[in-house]
């Protein structure tokens, strides 16, 4: 049976939304860039020998809309490449990876594209432009929505309504299902900002390593200006100062912008292919993806996604949490990156080394080959051999990738 190996990373810089160096450009623009970039880096392949792109985005509507994977692989000059635009929320590029491996395993392709955008400044539901479609949201939620809205109201402790009985609240806002994890884990806002101010500080550091450069992609902007470097990463962040911020979604909460991550804009992407395929053109695989996981649970503590998937791909590889030398939980939530962690036996200290989507940023479609990007840079760069990626999904799921860094 054929690996599934990756040859090339690529991501560009995340933008702040709405204000950032990237709030101008579409998602079309920038992916096609992403592509042509990774192809750029892989002379010996022939592009039109490429079974399938597949980009993942979390709205894909307006710019985002159409199929856009396939207009990109248009834009791209690839008329000839068949292209689906995957949503999973948060881990739509992370499903990417996950179609792309199994596709290479079932035998039914030998080279993949996979990656995913997110440009939140171009999204008119972001940008509250226009009203919303009353009919957008299914009515059997009305009465669950008015028990989340009297909960955050209360700040009142995460009980599963299922255990009542009743419909979970598959309709909340990101930022309620923090405080959820916070207050049924019992993890304190000292502890996330505690946590948001490590992330901070380990971006900082890999900036002044120029540990981002070797995976960045710049972007050439319409106008004419080249953009090189992260918005959000801030230097010189303190706990004191974190502590100052004010809870953002509950009045008494305890999840601020200090311990959660930012809207972003930007895109990324890997190439897969299969070990033989590699072989016969001559390319040094950067690390083969040995097994995946994805799970479902409440969507009203969806932060505790990671524990399920990552025990999966875990287990599939015949592997415990302390073979792994280095692990990547997204960022959405410091409270939710806690509460999964400890779950899972990790140690804090090979967790998110070089920063997450706190100081980073997290355009929601893009992330999960972002966090490749940097999980593979990250092995190579100490010298390590397993690693393993996870990120919680809107709605009540998680996902997994586990891998193996082979150059």
């Amino acid at each position: 049976m054929p690996e599934a190996v990756i040859v090339a990373t690529a991501r560009t810089p995340i933008g702040r939304a709405f204000k950032g160096s990237l709030k101008d450009i579409r998602p079309d623009d920038i992916s096609t860039q992403v592509v042509q970039g990774l192809l750029a880096k892989l002379p010996e392949l022939d592009p039109t020998t490429i079974d399938d792109l597949y980009w993942g985005c979390a709205d894909p509507s307006g710019k985002a809309g159409n199929n856009m994977a396939r207009v990109i692989a248009v834009m791209a000059g690839l008329d000839g490449l068949p292209a689906a635009t995957i949503n999973r929320f948060c881990a739509s590029s992370t499903q990417t990876m996950r179609m792309a491996f199994h596709a290479i395993k079932a035998g039914e392709g030998e080279i993949f594209v996979s990656g995913g955008v997110e440009c939140v400044s171009q999204n008119a539901a972001f940008r509250g432009a226009g009203e919303s479609d009353p009919d957008a949201l299914n009515p059997i939620f009305a009465d669950a929505q008015a028990r989340s809205a009297e909960m955050a109201r209360t700040n009142a402790t995460w009980t599963d309504p299922r255990e009542q009985g009743l419909l979970p609240d598959v309709y909340l806002a990101m930022g309620q299902t923090a405080e959820n994890v916070a207050t049924s884990r019992g993890i304190s806002r000292l502890r996330q900002d505690e946590w948001g101010v490590t992330s901070q500080n380990r971006a900082e550091a890999a900036i002044k390593a120029g540990f981002f450069e070797r995976e960045i992609l710049p972007v050439t902007l319409a106008d004419g200006p080249v953009v090189s470097t992260d918005d959000g990463p801030r230097a010189g962040v303190t706990l004191e100062a974190v502590q100052a911020l004010n809870p953002v979604f509950r009045e008494n909460g305890t999840v601020t912008a200090g311990n959660c991550c930012p809207l972003n804009d930007g895109a990324s992407g890997v190439v897969i292919m299969s070990d033989t395929k590699a072989k016969e053109l001559g390319l040094t695989p950067l690390a083969r993806i040995i097994s995946t996981g994805v799970s479902g649970l409440s969507p009203e503590i969806m932060g505790m996604g990671p524990v399920e998937a990552c025990r999966q791909a875990l287990a599939r590889a015949g592997m415990s949490i302390k073979d792994i030398d280095l692990y990547e939980i997204n960022e959405a939530f410091a409270s939710q990156v806690l509460g999964s962690a400890d779950d899972l036996g990790m140690d804090f200290d090979r967790l998110n080394v070089h920063g997450g989507a706190i100081a980073l940023g997290h355009p929601f479609g893009s992330t999960g080959t972002r966090i490749m990007a940097t999980l593979i840079n990250g092995l190579q760069t100490k010298d390590k051999q397993f690693g393993l990626e996870s990120m919680c999904v809107g709605g009540g799921q998680g996902m997994a990738i586990l891998i193996e860094r082979l150059s």
